[in-house]
């Protein structure tokens, strides 16, 4: 059963090779061009609808980008901000600070803030300290946790302690809801 094929065997089995690969060209190649031509049409699609979701997103990319170098540069999540609180929580963290510096605290007062002017409220306070240890608790202010503008500073000297000053400072305490946009209607 090993024997060798003939030339004219051998070229039998060529012509019916070629003639069954023609066969499935002819009548299976459409279907299988159809079913190739569907999966790219298909891939082509996804590949726009990715294009389109990339351009919908770009522009919030850089606000995002933005909103956390802020959260992260001045310690504050505006998710966990909650209106009722917040004044009571700044002055709180206002005070921690000044310990952390080693800054003697006076008298705080709170007093509620102008909705027109967007503040929540402001604080007023006052310590003494070093001069040193006051003016770190001035360059802190701003990695509170909340947002807070110092309006006004003023500086006098403490006669108990030698190069020791006292502070008076008026921290205004920003609405932050008063600064979302608000939803134009007129279109409804």
């Amino acid at each position: 059963m090993n024997r060798q094929l003939t030339p004219k065997e051998k070229r039998t089995i060529r012509f019916a090779a070629a003639g069954i690969v023609l066969y499935l060209a002819l009548f299976y190649g459409p279907t299988v061009t159809s079913y190739l031509s569907a999966r790219r049409e298909a891939y082509d699609n996804l590949v726009l609808q990715a294009k389109a979701l990339r351009d919908v997103i770009k522009p919030y990319e850089e606000k995002v980008q933005t909103a956390t170098n802020l959260m992260d540069r001045f310690h504050m999540d505006p998710a966990k901000l909650q209106r009722s609180t917040v004044m009571a929580e700044a002055s709180a963290a206002i005070q921690k600070a000044a310990a952390s510096e080693k800054v003697a605290v006076g008298p705080i007062r709170e007093t509620p803030g102008r909705p027109s002017a967007r503040e929540a409220g402001s604080i007023q306070f006052e310590g003494s300290g070093p001069i040193a240890s006051v003016m770190a608790l001035l360059h802190q202010m701003d990695h509170i946790g909340y947002p807070v503008i110092i309006d006004t500073v003023q500086f006098s000297s403490d006669p108990r302690m030698p190069n020791g000053i006292k502070v008076n400072l008026t921290i205004v305490v920003l609405d932050f809801d008063a600064w979302k946009p608000k939803e134009d209607k007129s279109h409804a």
